[in-house]
């Protein structure tokens, strides 16, 4: 927060529910879920997480998935290698990403902004709105007078074209 670093400051609120529901819609656009996994129920689930936060459930239920595809994969070849059989091709044992999945990664979830940082944080934004300037500012109606009566500017001139060096 030294001079120069940024040009200006801004406070971004946790997100809400909606807001973390397309967090995770948007996070999972390219990912294969399950259809019975109710992102709507996360949501609603994270209150008081951040986007990051919901990015690392997001990541964990991937890997997850990730790695008990590859454990297939592991005992699928392993049999086949016992047995002697030659190993098939087949489909991806795990081709979405599961309730179980999202559930296990929810087991380790947590919020990495604190209810002390929180308050502190829009304490912060308070601060930073009464500090914006002069939000009563106007410039004086072009009928109103300049405090002696006469109809000049703001600056105590009444118009006239006296010389100012006169």
């Amino acid at each position: 927060m030294r001079p120069g670093r940024l040009d200006q400051l801004i406070y971004v609120p946790l997100p809400d529910e909606p807001s973390r529901l397309q967090i995770l819609q948007a996070q999972l656009r390219r990912s294969p879920v399950a259809p019975d996994v109710d992102l709507n129920v996360i949501a609603k689930a994270t209150n008081g997480f951040s986007g990051a936060d919901l990015g690392f459930i997001v990541q964990r239920a991937s890997k997850m998935a990730i790695k008990e595809s590859i454990a297939f994969d592991i005992q699928r070849e392993r049999r086949a290698k016992e047995s002697g059989e030659e190993d098939v091709e087949m489909e991806d044992p795990v081709p979405e990403i599961t309730r179980k999945h999202f559930e296990e990664a929810m087991a380790y979830a947590r919020r990495s902004v604190s209810e002390s940082d929180l308050r502190r944080y829009e304490l912060f934004a308070q601060n930073l709105q009464q500090a914006r300037g002069f939000g009563g500012f106007k410039f004086p109606d072009a009928m109103e007078t300049n405090g002696n009566g006469s109809g000049g500017n703001a600056f105590g001139d009444d118009g006239g074209d006296d010389d100012l060096y006169a």
